[in-house]
């Protein structure tokens, strides 16, 4: 959906694991949440909210790749593109 974007990390006590070298990764409708968010803070809420939060839950429910593409109400970022596959066919033409 969106380009990989670095999620911060806290410093722990008990520092990382050897050999762990993992790193967080946002969830793929993270973006639709924040929007959610932002349009709670822009006037009126019950008139703000439900347009950011329908496509918040069609992000939810699609299947990874399938996420909506319409632009974000309230958020200054451009709209997620989905990315074409190419399904070329193996084997023998029938």
């Amino acid at each position: 959906m969106s380009e990989e974007r670095p999620v911060p990390r806290r410093e722990s006590p008990w520092g990382l694991p050897e050999g762990d070298t993992r790193q967080p990764k946002a969830h793929r409708c993270n973006d639709r949440a924040e929007d959610v968010v932002q349009a709670c803070f822009e006037g009126n809420p019950f008139k703000t909210v439900p347009g950011p939060f329908k496509l918040f839950w069609q992000c939810m429910r699609s299947k990874p790749g399938e996420e909506p593409t319409e632009p974000y109400t309230y958020l200054q970022l451009d709209p997620p593109r989905r990315v074409e596959v190419n399904l070329e066919q193996t084997g023998s033409e029938p």
